[in-house]
Formats: structure tokens, sequence, C-alpha cells
């Protein structure tokens, strides 16, 4: 099968080292985070049609996706808040953060709301650990969350 001209392009002088084969899969991360950019996920006929655009079985390329924590296959919202439960902010009332975020909006950690207004998550550090407990709002850090910042942050997400 002969590759699309945009592979070639894409590779330019390092193209001539690698075969056919490599350079289709070289293209994958590339593709899945523009197709990610464009949906916010990996839409499943998208990977029907980058497996059929570069010739590459649809089992590598759901491999090749999975193995990366940043690609998603579900849906997610316009608002990731992703609350720190690293030990500094697990110690400070992390799990009280995460409570009355589930509370409030209906959902459980690692769930979007049904109007893909938020996604929550939870994470293992932010790095932040001086500001426990801390959460990102779309990769905006909050930090020395009491009760009355999460309800700010709440106010924030619902914009």
């Amino acid at each position: 099968m002969p590759e699309p001209v945009w592979v070639e392009e894409y590779f330019g002088e390092t193209g001539a080292v690698l075969d056919e084969k490599q350079k289709r899969r070289g293209l994958l991360i590339h593709a899945f985070q523009e197709i990610q950019k464009e949906h916010n996920y990996l839409p499943e006929d998208r990977l029907n049609e980058l497996s059929r655009d570069l010739g590459i079985p649809l089992s590598e390329v759901y491999s090749t996706a999975s193995f990366y924590k940043h690609f998603y296959f579900k849906p997610r919202g316009k608002n990731i808040v992703c609350v720190c439960t690293g030990t500094a902010c697990h110690v400070r009332g992390a799990s009280k953060v995460l409570q009355r975020l589930e509370e409030e909006f209906g959902i459980k950690e690692g769930e979007t709301t049904p109007d893909s207004s938020m996604t929550l998550e939870t994470v293992g550090c932010v790095g932040c650990c001086g500001l426990a407990p801390v959460a990102t709002v779309n990769e905006e850090v909050v930090g020395e969350i009491d009760a009355a910042k999460a309800e700010m942050l709440i106010t924030k997400v619902k914009g």
C-alpha cells in the first residue's frame, strides 16, 4: 500500500531511513493529539478512519492510544477538575474537597457530568504540597482549599 503524500511531508529527510510501516506508526501520537484537540477525546469513528488511512490494524491503534494516560476514549467535560490526593493533600482534607464536588455535581471521580460541563479526576500529586489541599481547574492550580474556596471552585466551574 503506497503511503499518503502527507506522510512524506511530515517526516521530510528523516523518512529516508524509515520504512513505510515505521513512518505510518510514527504518526499515531501526533494524530491522536490532533483528534483529541478537536473532540476532547478519541472517538471510535476517527480511530477507525485513522486505522484505515494509515493501514495500521485497529487493534494496534487502540493499543498505542491506551498505553498513554493522557488519551481518552470517552467524552470529557468542558472543565477538567482534578483533586490532588497525594499525602499532603490527603492529610489536609482532599477527601472532603472531592466529596463536596461529587455531591454538588452528582458524579464520582472519573466521571463526566451529563451536560459535559465537567469531568472530575484525581491525581497522586500536583506538586504544590505547601498549598494543600490542592485541585486544578483546566490546569489552573487552586490551593489551600477550605469550605469557602470549595464554593468558589464550584462557582467557577459552573461559570
